[in-house]
C-alpha cells in the first residue's frame, strides 16, 4: 500500500506524518516502561516492523486487480 495515495492533499499527508512519528513515540514509551530499555527497544523493533509489514501487505485502492508486489 503507497504510503500517500495520489488523492492526498499537502495538508492530510503532513497530519499523515506527523501521527505516525506521535505513535511511533508513544509505542516506544509504553515498551520501555512495561520492557526496560533492552527488551523495550527490541518490542519496539518488532512491533515497527509488524505494522510496517502490513502497510507494504495490504493493497490500495490506486493498485490494478490482482498486483503482487
Amino acid at each position: 500500500m503507497p504510503y500517500f495515495t495520489s488523492k492526498q492533499t499537502r495538508d492530510i499527508r503532513i497530519c499523515k506524518v506527523l501521527a505516525d512519528v506521535f505513535c511511533a513515540l508513544l509505542l516506544l514509551t509504553f515498551s520501555i516502561v512495561f520492557f526496560g530499555w533492552l527488551g523495550g527497544l527490541i518490542a519496539f523493533i518488532i512491533a515497527e516492523a509488524g505494522l510496517l509489514a502490513v502497510d507494504w501487505l495490504v493493497p490500495s485502492e490506486d493498485d490494478a486487480a490482482a498486483v503482487v508486489r
